[in-house]
């Protein structure tokens, strides 16, 4: 069928790799290679520029590009169109979320979905807020799950689904450990431990310094939420963290949270989608629903039982 020869297409062209395409697409590379002589047989052109590093588009492969993912958009829509009339929801379903949605509520969240909706095909991404926002403008992915502000005109952002709690926690041992609330002259000349930029969380940490005008010592960065728990716990420094990701911790007394004085510590998780999206399709809608039932009552969503 054209529709599996425009996906492969589609996909060597995402991938600028044969060989990744091929393991995406669970084909043999001769196989990749194969559909794509075919299309270009068809269409009497060179699709695409093959190099020893890298593929790109020719200018009609990128004319075919276009068409090809509004062809396969449509073929989606028609396919979960005729499933309804069978009360199936089918289709695929790319979503992408910042490491504190996509490591302790995103799983939480998909272990209801897809036992509601197992005829959904789902591929899960999770990088900082910056790499996400970046994926859903270039079409990459379906839905964003991201806290922090997004500066992507052509990127909606929907209301907020969730607030999310932050704390300031500091290691056992620390100057700070023993009190339960500080004012924010405090917090001067201290070692912070951040998250890399593009991250939500480090941007919520840069406001937080910024409009406070603390002074900051010295600090270390690490590129994921669980480095920064580690390096607090080991005596590093200090951090702004979600709640969320530190409970555990917390309730182990291995690390202390701390109020801050006259500041509210809330940020909110967004969903972001593309503009230029022509198509919202069933999956989408019904993620989106499950997602913000999720929110207004998450303990309800206990892991499906086995028996």
């Amino acid at each position: 069928m054209i529709v599996h020869t425009l996906k492969v297409f589609v996909t060597v062209a995402e991938q600028s790799n044969f060989s990744r395409a091929a393991e995406m697409l669970n084909l043999s590379q001769p196989g990749v290679s194969l559909h794509i002589r075919n299309l270009e047989n068809e269409f009497g052109v060179k699709l695409l520029h093959r190099s020893s590093k890298q593929v790109k588009m020719t200018e009609a492969g990128l004319i075919l590009y276009t068409r090809a993912k509004q062809i396969l958009a449509q073929y989606d829509a028609a396919t979960e169109e005729i499933h309804l009339l069978r009360n199936e929801v089918t289709g695929s379903l790319k979503i992408g979320a910042s490491y504190t949605i996509g490591e302790y509520i995103l799983p939480r969240l998909l272990s209801q979905f897809v036992n509601q909706y197992p005829h959904i095909d789902i591929q899960v991404k999770i990088a900082n807020t910056e790499e996400i926002a970046q994926e859903i403008h270039t079409n990459e992915l379906d839905v964003g799950l991201v806290e922090g502000e997004i500066e992507y005109p052509e990127i909606q952002v929907n209301p907020p689904f969730m607030e999310d709690e932050m704390v300031l926690v500091v290691p056992a041992g620390h100057p700070l450990a023993s009190l339960r609330s500080v004012s924010p002259n405090m917090l001067h000349d201290l070692v912070w431990v951040f998250r890399e930029h593009g991250s939500g969380t480090r941007a919520f940490s840069d406001h937080f310094i910024d409009e406070l005008g603390l002074h900051v010592k010295r600090s270390f960065v690490f590129n994921s939420n669980q480095g920064v728990k580690e390096a607090v716990i080991a005596g590093l420094g200090v951090a702004i963290l979600s709640r969320l990701v530190m409970i555990k911790e917390l309730e182990s007394e291995g690390l202390h949270n701390i109020q801050i004085q006259g500041q509210h510590m809330t940020r909110n998780f967004y969903v972001l989608q593309d503009k230029k999206s022509s198509l919202d399709t069933m999956a989408v809608k019904m993620f989106i629903q499950k997602l913000r039932q999720f929110a207004h009552d998450p303990d309800t969503f206990t892991p499906p039982s086995f028996h």
